[in-house]
């Protein structure tokens, strides 16, 4: 697991999605306990955001840690993410994690997939 020093974070980390990540760790209550963000084939538009609780560590993870938040996310899905914005969204659709990707050309609807 890496964590970049003197560099400025692969993604960014709101503080709406820090507190978010923090209440669901809290509730939870397993050691090590961090959200990881992956990004894998399928969807509607090509590639799909997956959003997990997760207490492993594997070796090319890079954490990104944001207001005690920890968000984990593995060397090949970081190539599709470098320069996206994580946030938590509470509205009247729903709550959820919301990736804000510069990297991808088309999104479906729902912001759940997208292309490159």
């Amino acid at each position: 697991m890496a964590e970049i020093k003197g560099r400025p974070d692969p993604i960014r980390v709101t503080a709406s999605a820090a507190r978010r990540i923090a209440e669901l760790v809290a509730r939870d209550g397993r050691p090590g306990l961090k959200l990881r963000v992956a990004v894998s084939g399928g969807g509607c538009s090509g590639f799909r955001y997956e959003f997990a609780l997760d207490d492993t560590s594997n070796a090319d993870d890079i954490v990104v840690r944001s207001e005690g938040a920890e968000v984990a996310i593995d060397g090949l899905s970081l190539m599709y993410l470098l320069g996206s914005e994580l946030d938590f969204v509470d509205d009247l659709t729903g709550s959820y994690f919301k990736m804000s990707n510069p990297n991808a050309t088309s999104s479906c609807g729902c912001g759940a997939s997208f292309s490159v």
